[in-house]
């Protein structure tokens, strides 16, 4: 799409900040208004439609995607996000652990364990196995997680929801948003058992790229809610 617009600014709106593209205000795929309470990311957005060249390139606005999906998608239906969310809680990576070899056992316990002892004060205890085997957890840590998540307003849902499927885990997502980890470290450790196996046997181009992306689904998450939290 060409470039439409010559200017872009932030202006109070009803409920917030919206991002006006000359004097005009930004619309969701579903034509609702893009109002965001927060300035930080209203100017975090705008400054995504300022850089854009003289052709738009959708697939680098993304806060504003993020935003337009919390505010067409999750809003509607939160209750279901929420749900999907939670679900993660049942088969969280963390509560699944190798016993061979020894040393990815190891890192393992390293990586994860602080962050299911934070989360089992914090909200509920999950159980842990070694293997693949289904594990049924208590329904009532699975409850206490789901009144955890559906706690959040839609902007941090939708964050949530990306971090959560990027990492596999609620636990380790939750653990990013209280601050508790970086966006790396959230990285590094929802990949654990895979940079392990790249150290042994090397990566493709493919499982690089795959990586990568969910690097940056993780980093965009993490930025997205900090932004939508500033003062």
């Amino acid at each position: 799409m060409k470039r439409f617009y010559k200017e872009v600014a932030v202006a109070a709106s009803e409920g917030g900040f919206a991002v006006l593209l000359d004097g005009k205000p930004i619309r969701t795929p579903a034509k609702a208004p893009l109002t965001v309470k927060s300035k930080a990311l209203a100017d975090a957005i705008a400054a995504e439609w300022q850089a854009q060249g003289d052709t738009i390139v959708p697939a680098n606005l993304h806060l504003t995607r993020l935003a337009g999906t919390a505010i067409d998608l999750v809003e509607r239906r939160r209750a279901q996000v929420a749900d999907e969310i939670a679900a993660y809680a049942g088969t969280d990576l963390v509560c699944y652990r190798a016993s061979q070899p020894p040393e990815l056992a190891a890192r393992q316990r390293q990586a994860w364990q602080t962050q299911l002892d934070w989360a089992g004060k914090r909200y509920a205890a999950l159980a842990v196995t070694e293997g693949v085997v289904p594990l049924t957890q208590a329904p009532e840590a699975l409850a206490a997680y789901r009144r955890a998540v559906a706690a959040y307003d839609s902007m941090t849902l939708a964050a949530l929801y990306v971090a959560t499927s990027a990492l596999g885990s609620l636990v380790l997502a939750l653990a990013l948003f209280e601050g508790r980890i970086t966006a790396d470290e959230a990285f590094a450790a929802a990949q654990l058992d895979e940079t392990f196996q790249i150290e042994q046997w090397g990566e493709d181009a493919e499982a690089a790229r795959r990586r990568a992306a969910i690097k940056e689904d993780i980093a965009l998450a993490a930025r997205f809610v900090a932004l939508h939290r500033a003062a």
